[in-house]
């Protein structure tokens, strides 16, 4: 399995990953193809894009620094082909996207999910890979749908914090 950047061709076989199962909706899918879309029109300007590839296109992870903040970075998409799951696609996604935040001086990542069962594999991700909790959002998505904000610390300036995650002082209501 090789990491690599986006290239043009890869607008479509991202589109296939996101579509080989039920993971996403036809809603998540079309904003996921805008911002595809723009990562294609404008590399690096809002959105990055890394893609994993063994033969075709396996998975890719979406990133893009938080508007109005000084080295906060969000973690938009993450997404493995149903078929290559369980062998690390994901993990590696996440350690080349970190790795390469870490070479521009980032110091926190957000991630932000759903609280609805078919979202448990997700968050349950974010936890082994360090991101802790840092909020909730009651019924934000639509009533029982709570939206749960995850982040971790990146900074190099503390690294002895450099891997735990961040959290925030309480939940909202």
């Amino acid at each position: 399995m090789r990491i690599r950047k986006l290239a043009q061709p890869d607008r479509e076989p991202i589109l296939r990953v996101l579509r080989s199962d039920d993971t996403f909706t036809e809603e998540e899918i079309a904003v996921a193809t805008e911002v595809l879309d723009a990562a294609v029109a404008q590399p690096g300007r809002d959105y990055h894009i890394l893609v994993c590839e063994d033969e075709t296109v396996v998975g890719y992870v979406c990133y893009g620094p938080t508007p109005m903040t000084l080295g906060a970075y969000d973690l938009y998409w993450i997404a493995t082909h149903r078929e290559a799951r369980g062998r690390g696609v994901a993990r590696r996604l996440v350690e080349a996207m970190e790795a390469e935040l870490g070479e521009l001086g980032a110091r926190v990542v957000r991630v932000e999910t759903s609280q609805l069962d078919a979202y448990g594999a997700a968050r349950a991700f974010y936890l082994r890979l360090g991101y802790g909790e840092a909020g909730r959002i009651r019924d934000f998505y639509r009533p029982g749908d709570d939206l749960v904000i995850f982040a971790k610390g990146l900074s190099l300036a503390a690294a002895d914090v450099a891997h735990r995650p961040v959290l925030a002082a309480s939940a909202l209501p």
